[in-house]
């Protein structure tokens, strides 16, 4: 994160910080003592199990993990909290940490001076979203690591991102921050309290304020995100707008849903040429699988090099979404590839799986993932060494520039020309070039596996869990790969089974603890993925418990006043104001994903209650999505799933009877963005309302095929059952 200036202003200036002075006119440092300084070999975050917050857990800050003791501490010696928020991924966390958390200098006035709390974004993100929101406020854009100061009532009063530990570039360092921060606390103290009183009451506007009047529901949402898309579209090397480039998985699903839905063609290629090159360039780890974070540059080159759970659990769905459509088995194998990485690397000994990759291994960004050509050279021999440089682009002085001393002459693996080019060059058929390619990685990924890996948060997050179990299910519906299956109920067996206590879904699981209430994230991402998991097996006790957490969920987060969803219920405590998270950002909001979980189970479920709450919030929400659709393309989606009325697919017949088998390849074969399916060998005894009426036709299983309340004749045979999922009913505009 770049230092802000040092003034801010909500309106009025709230603090003034000067900014670093000429080195003949040095700034004179508040004295301190050292006599509250922490013991130099642990603080309280060591009783933590966050990883992010056990990085910390020596250094010499006093640190607090956010809760009663540190709160109160403040209340009673009347001390500002110095709030720390990241995640254990996040590079400049690190980066701050080694010069300022760590130097016994910085502790010194963090000890005297402050009540020092340290928050896991990931684990907490309740309190992230509230004091993000101010210092978006305060400075006009946010990050990690964030760096607020509030008043002992939890009143946010100042904030910026990264601080560089001395005074640089006419901007303050830390020490000259929390010095001045300190003294104007103790001697402007009216002023410091009206300024956190405006900008509390500004947060709380921004984050709890009553939606806009309810709009209208029309294909019209979809149509404005597609032109937003459209008008943004980088046609040389795909994705929208400039650097960085974000691998925007919603945007790709809602670009995919307009071609099925008005064969618009630019759609598809928009879609289809941004998921190819996302995958040819370096943000794709070519050995192992997985994305990495986002690409800081528009050619999709050099990623930022974590990896994030909630990433590649999201992309999965459309790199599938995207064979279905296309055939390109291309988008297939990138799939396959993700889910099998998550699988390798990332699934926790119980079947849930862990939430992050570090971009960082021995204190250098990507030194896991770069090559130099002589190390490719040396591992493949020179002739397979040759071909393999050839085709990912590694060169003798490395393929990238970068500011980090230790990434000269390094390269990051990706592909400029398709595979037949390059095979022709070596006088290869393409089939033979691409076995030996596969050979190459796979020797390449042996021997990476030596090297010091990056730190890896094993940490199990409900939320990006749900996002997962969703991945796998549909990757097990497509692929046909019973691991993927296997995986996805494993991994719901543990949030169900692990991570309840007393009907309360938990947060967060490390290391055989489970604890902080679930978010309204937690509920419904896993509701979604659990539905989901019953459409990919059939089991109802799957469809059971993603109807028990959105009751639960419609109990303790609906607003019954203004309607839609709260993040926190009301028992969650010390909290500046309860949030309505509605903007579907690197993840998408809780609003979102309950409209999309709620809408899914009332077709199932057959519940007009599910309905109806997920459709104010849409319509709540209709303001935002005209206005601002890059910010709401996975509620956008939701939108298309209520105007195009999904198809309600009903499947009756013998569970391992082949005609059976053969009518679910047929549907998983096809790409058919809205729809809900339930299957029973009979529909005896069943109370799903979709099965209801359905029977075998002439001893053969059947499919059923209803939308907008009309069925279709139940059909027989793949071929008619392929021609009731394409063929085109009439648009819901």
């Amino acid at each position: 994160m770049t230092p802000r200036s040092p003034v801010w202003t909500v309106g009025i200036v709230l603090i003034c910080i000067a900014p670093a002075q000429p080195e003949d006119h040095p700034v004179k440092e508040t004295p301190v003592t050292t006599a509250n300084a922490a013991p130099k070999h642990t603080n309280r975050l060591a009783h933590e199990t966050s990883p992010y917050l056990l990085q910390h857990a020596h250094n010499p800050v006093n640190w607090y993990p956010w809760g009663e003791e540190a709160l109160e501490k403040a209340r009673v010696e009347d001390k500002p909290i110095f709030l720390s928020i990241g995640y254990s991924a996040c590079h400049w966390c690190h980066v701050m940490e080694r010069e300022s958390f760590e130097k016994e200098d910085v502790a010194d006035i963090l000890n005297a001076h402050f009540i020092s709390i340290k928050v896991d974004r990931e684990e907490r993100p309740d309190i992230d979203e509230i004091y993000m929101t101010a210092v978006q406020i305060l400075t006009g854009s946010g990050g990690w690591p964030m760096s607020v100061w509030l008043t002992p009532e939890l009143k946010p009063f100042y904030g910026g991102t990264y601080y560089p530990p001395e005074d640089m570039y006419g901007r303050p360092g830390f020490k000259t921050v929390l010095n001045s921060i300190a003294q104007t606390w103790k001697e402007r103290r009216d002023e410091v309290s009206k300024s956190a009183d405006q900008l509390t009451d500004y947060v709380k506007q921004t984050t709890s304020a009553k939606a806009a009047e309810p709009g209208e529901l029309s294909y019209a949402l979809v149509e404005g995100a597609v032109n937003e898309l459209r008008s943004t579209f980088d046609p040389h090397y795909g994705g929208f707008g400039g650097a960085p480039k974000f691998p925007s998985a919603p945007s790709i699903a809602v670009l995919l849903r307009h071609y099925y839905n008005t064969g618009d063609k630019q759609s598809l290629e928009m879609a289809a040429f941004t998921l190819t090159r996302m995958f040819n360039g370096g943000m794709y780890d070519h050995l192992g699988g997985g994305f990495h974070r986002y690409s800081v540059d528009a050619q999709w080159l050099v990623p930022h090099f974590e990896k994030m759970l909630y990433d590649n659990a999201q992309l999965v769905p459309v790199y599938l979404e995207a064979f279905q459509a296309t055939g390109d088995p291309l988008f297939a194998r990138v799939a396959r590839e993700v889910l099998d990485y998550e699988l390798r690397d990332m699934q926790d000994p119980g079947g849930a799986f862990h939430s992050t990759e570090d971009a960082d291994s021995e204190d250098e960004e990507g030194k896991f993932y770069v090559w130099k050509q002589d190390e490719i050279m040396d591992a493949l021999g020179d002739a397979d060494g040759y071909l393999f440089c050839q085709f990912y682009n590694a060169r003798p002085g490395g393929n990238f520039s970068s500011h980090e001393k230790y990434h000269a002459g390094k390269n990051i693996l990706h592909i400029t020309r398709p595979a037949d080019v390059v095979a022709k060059e070596f006088s290869m058929s393409t089939g033979d070039f691409e076995k030996k390619i596969a050979e190459c990685r796979a020797k390449l990924l042996t021997g990476r596996a030596k090297r010091v890996r990056p730190g890896l948060d094993d940490k199990v997050l409900s939320s990006w869990n749900g996002l997962m179990i969703s991945a796998l299910a549909q990757g097990y519906q497509v692929l046909g790969d019973s691991r993927y299956r296997d995986a996805a109920e494993r991994a719901a067996k543990f949030l169900m089974n692990d991570m309840r206590e007393d009907g309360v879904l938990l947060r967060t699981h490390r290391k055989g603890e489970s604890r902080l209430p679930g978010y309204l994230d937690d509920y419904a991402f896993t509701s979604l993925g659990l539905i989901d998991l019953y459409e990919a097996t059939f089991d109802a006790q799957w469809l059971d418990a993603a109807d028990t957490l959105a009751k639960e969920m419609v109990e303790h987060f609906w607003d019954k006043e203004a309607g839609a969803f709260f993040s926190t219920t009301e028992n969650h405590k010390h909290l500046l104001t309860r949030t309505k998270p509605t903007y579907d950002g690197a993840e998408p909001s809780g609003n979102t994903m309950a409209a999309t979980a709620l809408l899914r189970l009332a077709k199932l479920r057959d519940n007009k209650d599910y309905f109806d709450k997920a459709h104010t919030v849409l319509k709540l929400n209709v303001e935002n999505m005209s206005g601002a659709p890059r910010g709401f393309m996975k509620m956008i989606s939701a939108v298309d799933f209520i105007v195009n009325a999904p198809k309600e697919i009903a499947i009756i017949g013998p569970a391992n009877g082949e005609d059976t088998r053969a009518l679910l390849s047929a549907l998983h074969a096809q790409f058919v963005p809205n729809k809900v399916v339930a299957f029973a060998e009979s529909a005896d005894g069943t109370n799903m309302p979709l099965l209801q009426g359905k029977t075998l036709v002439n001893g053969k299983a059947a499919a059923y095929v209803c939308k907008d309340y009309a069925c279709q004749a139940p059909v027989t045979s793949p071929e008619e059952f392929v021609k009731l999922l394409v063929g085109a009913l009439p648009l819901s505009r």
